[in-house]
């Protein structure tokens, strides 16, 4: 089977984290940048790393980008050169295309050229660290729409040894327990008879009010 290749516009931190990542996932990754000594610390981490100007249209073809299943546009602080990156990248019939945002409008522009996928590295993070420190369980915290959330919390000592039958947070609070890691792996799609071990971690979907429900009425209550 074929491995999967994508193309990471800009190796600044975020891009050169996420491609260096794509690369430890078992990925072919092309690096591009325009600054040289960017790209020479980066061409041994990974597929393949070029010096070029991904807002010319002609380098981009040469480079057979049109062939990568997904191109990311990683692009720091200059939110016009990303715009036409992202442009180009649409044009040459790149499969998916996911850019990263700098401010609200950048992602805006960015959604109205038909990028597939709009990225906000640092609100993103911020959001998830805002809601870490005011939830002492909350481990991860990921935003699937402006309602609806899932979240990984440590189990409580008070529901040690408890199933997910006498739990019944469907039932009780709306929200779904769809993993569950243990010292010995992960349980996906846990049956009604798993037991809950303090120190395990739920994974939790749902809408965001009946999460906060289930926190306050049972992970958090002495």
């Amino acid at each position: 089977m074929k491995k999967q290749q994508f193309a990471v516009i800009g190796l600044g931190r975020f891009g050169g984290a996420l491609a260096t990542e794509l690369m430890d996932l078992g990925y072919e990754v092309l690096g591009i940048d325009r600054d040289e000594e960017v790209v020479n610390d980066m061409s041994e981490l990974l597929t393949h790393a070029v010096v070029a100007d991904a807002t010319d249209e002609e380098v981009l073809r040469s480079l057979g980008i049109r062939n990568f299943d997904c191109g990311i546009v990683a692009i720091g602080n200059d939110i016009q050169m990303s715009i036409l990156a992202a442009i180009l990248l649409k044009d040459l019939g790149v499969k998916t295309v996911v850019a990263k945002a700098i401010t609200t409008l950048h992602g805006r522009a960015l959604e109205k050229i038909g990028v597939d996928r709009v990225i906000f590295p640092e609100r993103d993070m911020g959001i998830r660290v805002a809601h870490q420190l005011v939830t002492p369980n909350l481990l991860d915290y990921i935003e699937l729409s402006k309602d609806y959330s899932i979240v990984e919390m440590t189990v409580p000592e008070q529901l040690h040894g408890k199933t997910l039958a006498e739990l019944n947070p469907r039932a009780r609070f709306g929200c779904s327990i769809v993993a569950l890691h243990k010292p010995n792996g992960v349980i996906v799609a846990p049956t009604a008879l798993d037991h809950l071990q303090k120190g395990d971690i739920m994974v939790i979907i749902g809408a965001n009010e009946k999460i906060d429900g289930f926190e306050a009425e049972v992970v958090n209550k002495n």
